[in-house]
Protein backbone atom coordinates (compact mmCIF):
# COMPACT_ATOMS: atom_id res chain seq x y z
CA UNK A 1 0.00 0.00 0.00
CA UNK A 2 1.34 3.44 -0.98
CA UNK A 3 -0.32 5.82 1.45
CA UNK A 4 -2.18 5.78 4.75
CA UNK A 5 -4.00 9.02 5.52
CA UNK A 6 -4.73 9.49 9.23
CA UNK A 7 -7.38 12.09 10.07
CA UNK A 8 -8.19 12.83 13.74
CA UNK A 9 -11.40 14.77 14.14
CA UNK A 10 -13.76 16.28 16.69
CA UNK A 11 -17.20 17.59 15.71
CA UNK A 12 -16.50 18.14 12.01
CA UNK A 13 -19.78 16.91 10.51
CA UNK A 14 -19.97 19.74 7.97
CA UNK A 15 -16.64 18.93 6.33
CA UNK A 16 -16.41 15.09 6.38
CA UNK A 17 -18.10 14.34 3.05
CA UNK A 18 -16.42 17.20 1.22
CA UNK A 19 -12.99 16.24 2.55
CA UNK A 20 -13.41 12.57 1.62
CA UNK A 21 -14.38 13.30 -2.00
CA UNK A 22 -11.52 15.79 -2.31
CA UNK A 23 -8.99 13.25 -1.03
CA UNK A 24 -10.44 10.45 -3.20
CA UNK A 25 -10.17 12.62 -6.30
CA UNK A 26 -6.49 13.37 -5.63
CA UNK A 27 -5.65 9.74 -4.84
CA UNK A 28 -7.40 8.34 -7.90
CA UNK A 29 -5.95 10.91 -10.29
CA UNK A 30 -2.44 9.93 -9.13
CA UNK A 31 -3.08 6.17 -9.10
CA UNK A 32 -2.26 5.70 -5.41
CA UNK A 33 -3.23 2.58 -3.49
CA UNK A 34 -4.39 4.09 -0.22
CA UNK A 35 -6.37 3.77 2.98
CA UNK A 36 -8.17 6.53 4.85
CA UNK A 37 -8.18 6.24 8.64
CA UNK A 38 -10.62 8.44 10.57
CA UNK A 39 -10.19 8.72 14.34
CA UNK A 40 -13.31 10.24 15.92
CA UNK A 41 -12.06 11.73 19.17
CA UNK A 42 -15.39 11.67 21.00
CA UNK A 43 -17.51 13.82 18.68
CA UNK A 44 -20.93 14.80 19.98
CA UNK A 45 -22.40 15.77 16.60
CA UNK A 46 -23.20 13.48 13.63
CA UNK A 47 -19.59 13.03 12.52
CA UNK A 48 -19.55 9.30 13.33
CA UNK A 49 -22.83 8.63 11.49
CA UNK A 50 -21.41 10.25 8.36
CA UNK A 51 -18.21 8.20 8.65
CA UNK A 52 -20.26 5.00 9.06
CA UNK A 53 -22.17 5.80 5.88
CA UNK A 54 -18.98 6.50 3.93
CA UNK A 55 -17.33 3.32 5.24
CA UNK A 56 -20.19 1.17 3.91
CA UNK A 57 -19.78 2.65 0.43
CA UNK A 58 -15.98 2.90 0.36
CA UNK A 59 -13.92 -0.04 1.73
CA UNK A 60 -10.70 1.99 1.79
CA UNK A 61 -12.09 3.83 4.81
CA UNK A 62 -11.20 2.58 8.28
CA UNK A 63 -12.36 4.31 11.42
CA UNK A 64 -12.23 4.28 15.20
CA UNK A 65 -14.52 6.12 17.59
CA UNK A 66 -13.23 6.98 21.07
CA UNK A 67 -15.58 6.67 24.02
CA UNK A 68 -14.85 10.30 24.86
CA UNK A 69 -12.45 13.08 23.91
CA UNK A 70 -8.92 11.86 24.71
CA UNK A 71 -7.00 14.42 22.66
CA UNK A 72 -5.30 14.65 19.29
CA UNK A 73 -2.11 12.89 20.41
CA UNK A 74 -4.01 9.77 21.45
CA UNK A 75 -6.00 9.90 18.21
CA UNK A 76 -2.76 9.95 16.20
CA UNK A 77 -1.34 7.15 18.36
CA UNK A 78 -4.34 4.97 17.49
CA UNK A 79 -4.20 5.91 13.80
CA UNK A 80 -0.48 5.18 13.54
CA UNK A 81 -1.05 1.72 15.03
CA UNK A 82 -3.52 0.92 12.23
CA UNK A 83 -1.58 2.46 9.33
CA UNK A 84 -0.11 0.04 6.77
CA UNK A 85 1.07 2.39 4.03
CA UNK A 86 4.69 2.99 3.05
CA UNK A 87 4.03 6.69 3.64
CA UNK A 88 1.69 7.99 6.34
CA UNK A 89 0.02 11.38 5.88
CA UNK A 90 -1.64 13.22 8.76
CA UNK A 91 -4.08 16.04 8.17
CA UNK A 92 -6.92 17.81 9.94
CA UNK A 93 -10.57 17.30 9.04
CA UNK A 94 -11.54 20.99 8.94
CA UNK A 95 -10.59 21.53 5.26
CA UNK A 96 -7.74 23.87 6.23
CA UNK A 97 -5.19 21.28 5.00
CA UNK A 98 -5.16 20.90 1.22
CA UNK A 99 -5.18 17.28 -0.09
CA UNK A 100 -3.60 18.50 -3.33
CA UNK A 101 -0.30 18.65 -1.39
CA UNK A 102 -0.25 14.89 -0.74
CA UNK A 103 1.46 13.74 -4.00
CA UNK A 104 4.37 16.15 -3.47
CA UNK A 105 4.76 15.07 0.16
CA UNK A 106 4.72 11.41 -0.93
CA UNK A 107 7.42 12.11 -3.52
CA UNK A 108 9.67 13.78 -0.93
CA UNK A 109 9.51 10.67 1.27
CA UNK A 110 9.87 8.02 -1.47
CA UNK A 111 12.14 9.72 -4.01
CA UNK A 112 14.00 12.36 -1.99
CA UNK A 113 14.55 9.98 0.97
CA UNK A 114 13.18 12.23 3.68
CA UNK A 115 11.97 10.39 6.77
CA UNK A 116 9.57 13.15 7.81
CA UNK A 117 8.25 16.16 5.93
CA UNK A 118 6.34 18.87 7.77
CA UNK A 119 4.02 21.31 6.06
CA UNK A 120 4.70 25.02 6.48
CA UNK A 121 1.66 27.25 6.27
CA UNK A 122 3.64 30.32 5.33
CA UNK A 123 0.48 32.33 4.72
CA UNK A 124 -2.20 31.64 7.31
CA UNK A 125 -5.85 32.67 7.45
CA UNK A 126 -6.30 32.26 11.22
CA UNK A 127 -6.81 34.95 13.84
CA UNK A 128 -3.61 36.94 14.37
CA UNK A 129 -4.03 37.30 18.14
CA UNK A 130 -5.61 34.02 19.21
CA UNK A 131 -3.71 31.61 16.95
CA UNK A 132 -0.99 33.10 14.74
CA UNK A 133 1.03 34.81 17.49
CA UNK A 134 0.87 31.83 19.89
CA UNK A 135 1.89 29.58 16.99
CA UNK A 136 4.93 31.75 16.22
CA UNK A 137 5.95 31.63 19.90
CA UNK A 138 5.63 27.84 19.89
CA UNK A 139 7.72 27.51 16.77
CA UNK A 140 10.45 29.83 18.02
CA UNK A 141 10.68 28.03 21.37
CA UNK A 142 10.66 24.60 19.71
CA UNK A 143 13.43 25.56 17.26
CA UNK A 144 15.66 26.99 19.98
CA UNK A 145 15.07 24.11 22.36
CA UNK A 146 15.15 21.12 20.03
CA UNK A 147 17.56 22.13 17.29
CA UNK A 148 15.04 21.01 14.63
CA UNK A 149 14.98 23.79 12.05
CA UNK A 150 11.31 23.92 11.08
CA UNK A 151 9.19 27.02 10.65
CA UNK A 152 5.83 25.42 11.49
CA UNK A 153 5.71 22.64 14.07
CA UNK A 154 1.95 23.12 14.48
CA UNK A 155 0.95 22.26 10.92
CA UNK A 156 -1.27 19.17 10.95
CA UNK A 157 -0.29 18.25 7.38
CA UNK A 158 2.78 16.02 7.64
CA UNK A 159 4.23 13.01 5.83
CA UNK A 160 6.15 10.20 7.52
CA UNK A 161 8.05 7.16 6.43
CA UNK A 162 6.32 4.15 7.97
CA UNK A 163 9.36 3.40 10.17
CA UNK A 164 8.96 6.75 11.94
CA UNK A 165 5.36 6.31 13.06
CA UNK A 166 5.99 2.73 14.20
CA UNK A 167 8.88 3.89 16.39
CA UNK A 168 7.83 7.09 18.16
CA UNK A 169 5.22 7.37 20.92
CA UNK A 170 2.87 10.36 20.81
CA UNK A 171 1.34 11.30 24.18
CA UNK A 172 0.05 14.39 26.02
CA UNK A 173 -0.02 17.37 23.62
CA UNK A 174 3.17 16.16 21.96
CA UNK A 175 1.62 15.82 18.50
CA UNK A 176 2.89 19.37 18.00
CA UNK A 177 6.45 18.18 18.45
CA UNK A 178 6.48 14.91 16.50
CA UNK A 179 9.53 16.14 14.50
CA UNK A 180 11.38 16.53 17.81
CA UNK A 181 10.34 13.05 18.92
CA UNK A 182 11.48 11.68 15.56
CA UNK A 183 14.85 13.39 15.82
CA UNK A 184 15.35 12.07 19.36
CA UNK A 185 14.57 8.57 18.07
CA UNK A 186 17.33 8.86 15.44
CA UNK A 187 15.38 10.00 12.35
CA UNK A 188 17.37 13.03 11.22
CA UNK A 189 16.27 13.40 7.58
CA UNK A 190 13.55 15.91 8.36
CA UNK A 191 12.33 18.36 5.73
CA UNK A 192 9.74 21.05 5.24
CA UNK A 193 7.44 22.03 2.40
CA UNK A 194 5.43 25.21 1.97
CA UNK A 195 1.76 24.22 1.75
CA UNK A 196 -1.46 26.06 1.06
CA UNK A 197 -3.59 26.99 4.03
CA UNK A 198 -7.33 27.19 3.59
CA UNK A 199 -9.50 29.52 5.64
CA UNK A 200 -11.80 27.59 8.00
CA UNK A 201 -15.00 26.91 6.09
CA UNK A 202 -17.11 25.34 8.84
CA UNK A 203 -17.22 25.29 12.63
CA UNK A 204 -14.82 26.93 15.07
CA UNK A 205 -11.21 26.33 16.04
CA UNK A 206 -10.43 23.91 18.90
CA UNK A 207 -7.33 25.89 19.84
CA UNK A 208 -7.57 27.66 23.21
CA UNK A 209 -5.58 29.01 26.14
CA UNK A 210 -5.50 25.61 27.86
CA UNK A 211 -3.87 23.94 24.86
CA UNK A 212 -1.43 26.86 24.61
CA UNK A 213 -0.22 26.26 28.18
CA UNK A 214 -0.13 22.47 27.82
CA UNK A 215 1.88 22.79 24.62
CA UNK A 216 4.61 24.81 26.32
CA UNK A 217 4.74 22.37 29.24
CA UNK A 218 5.10 19.46 26.82
CA UNK A 219 7.92 21.30 25.06
CA UNK A 220 9.78 21.50 28.38
CA UNK A 221 9.04 17.81 28.96
CA UNK A 222 10.43 16.83 25.56
CA UNK A 223 13.58 18.89 26.15
CA UNK A 224 14.15 17.19 29.48
CA UNK A 225 13.38 13.69 28.23
CA UNK A 226 15.63 14.07 25.18
CA UNK A 227 18.59 14.66 27.48
CA UNK A 228 17.82 12.58 30.56
CA UNK A 229 14.82 10.40 29.72
CA UNK A 230 16.90 7.28 29.16
CA UNK A 231 19.10 7.77 32.23
CA UNK A 232 17.42 9.92 34.92
CA UNK A 233 20.13 8.91 37.37
CA UNK A 234 22.59 10.95 35.31
CA UNK A 235 20.73 14.11 36.34
CA UNK A 236 19.23 13.36 39.74
CA UNK A 237 22.09 11.16 40.86
CA UNK A 238 24.71 13.75 39.94
CA UNK A 239 22.91 16.59 41.72
CA UNK A 240 22.15 14.32 44.67
CA UNK A 241 25.77 13.31 45.03
CA UNK A 242 26.92 16.93 44.80
CA UNK A 243 24.39 18.07 47.43
CA UNK A 244 25.32 15.19 49.72
CA UNK A 245 29.00 16.09 49.37
CA UNK A 246 28.30 19.74 50.27
CA UNK A 247 26.29 18.67 53.32
CA UNK A 248 29.02 16.25 54.39
CA UNK A 249 31.66 19.00 54.10
CA UNK A 250 29.58 21.31 56.32
CA UNK A 251 29.12 18.52 58.87
CA UNK A 252 32.82 17.65 58.81
CA UNK A 253 33.77 21.28 59.35
CA UNK A 254 31.37 21.58 62.30
CA UNK A 255 32.71 18.41 63.86
CA UNK A 256 36.37 19.39 63.52
CA UNK A 257 35.65 22.90 64.78
CA UNK A 258 33.81 21.63 67.86
CA UNK A 259 36.26 18.88 68.74
CA UNK A 260 39.59 20.56 68.05
CA UNK A 261 39.38 24.26 67.17
CA UNK A 262 36.70 25.68 69.48
CA UNK A 263 35.58 23.02 72.01
CA UNK A 264 34.10 25.60 74.39
CA UNK A 265 32.07 27.40 71.76
CA UNK A 266 28.38 27.18 70.93
CA UNK A 267 26.63 23.86 70.61
CA UNK A 268 26.56 22.51 67.09
CA UNK A 269 22.76 22.64 67.04
CA UNK A 270 22.90 26.37 67.78
CA UNK A 271 24.87 27.13 64.63
CA UNK A 272 23.12 27.79 61.28
CA UNK A 273 25.73 25.70 59.44
CA UNK A 274 24.31 22.60 61.15
CA UNK A 275 20.90 23.13 59.56
CA UNK A 276 22.46 23.87 56.17
CA UNK A 277 24.39 20.61 56.41
CA UNK A 278 21.29 18.67 57.49
CA UNK A 279 19.14 20.18 54.72
CA UNK A 280 21.80 19.50 52.07
CA UNK A 281 22.15 15.86 53.07
CA UNK A 282 18.37 15.32 53.11
CA UNK A 283 17.96 16.97 49.68
CA UNK A 284 20.90 15.00 48.30
CA UNK A 285 19.38 11.74 49.50
CA UNK A 286 15.99 12.63 47.98
CA UNK A 287 17.52 13.56 44.62
CA UNK A 288 19.50 10.35 44.55
CA UNK A 289 16.36 8.34 45.35
CA UNK A 290 14.43 10.22 42.63
CA UNK A 291 17.01 9.15 40.07
CA UNK A 292 16.90 5.57 41.33
CA UNK A 293 13.08 5.48 41.16
CA UNK A 294 13.21 6.97 37.65
CA UNK A 295 15.47 4.14 36.52
CA UNK A 296 13.08 1.56 38.02
CA UNK A 297 10.06 3.17 36.33
CA UNK A 298 11.81 3.14 32.94
CA UNK A 299 12.46 -0.58 33.29
CA UNK A 300 8.80 -1.28 34.03
CA UNK A 301 7.34 1.16 31.48
CA UNK A 302 3.93 0.14 30.14
CA UNK A 303 2.24 0.82 26.84
CA UNK A 304 1.38 4.48 26.26
CA UNK A 305 -2.22 3.84 25.13
CA UNK A 306 -4.51 6.07 27.13
CA UNK A 307 -7.78 5.86 25.26
CA UNK A 308 -10.87 3.65 25.06
CA UNK A 309 -12.25 2.63 21.67
CA UNK A 310 -16.04 2.54 21.47
CA UNK A 311 -16.56 1.40 17.86
CA UNK A 312 -14.52 0.22 14.85
CA UNK A 313 -15.18 0.22 11.11
CA UNK A 314 -13.43 -1.99 8.52
CA UNK A 315 -10.62 -2.89 10.96
CA UNK A 316 -8.93 -6.23 10.33
CA UNK A 317 -7.94 -7.93 13.57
Amino acid sequence: MNISIVIPLLNEEESINELYHWIAKVMQSNGFLYELIYIDDGSTDDSWKLIQKLAVEHPEIKALKFLKNFGKSQALHAGFALAKGDVVITMDADLQDNPEEIPALYKMIIEDNYQLVSGWKKKRYDSLISKNLPSKLFNLAARKTSGVKLNDFNCGLKAYHKDVIKTIEVTGEMHRYIPVLAKNAGFDRIGEKVVLHQARKYGTTKFGAERFVRGFLDLITISFISKFGKRPMHLFGAWGALTLFIGFCFALYLGVDKLFLNPTGRLITERPQFYLALTAMILGTQLFLAGFLGELILRSKKDSENYIIKEELNIEQ
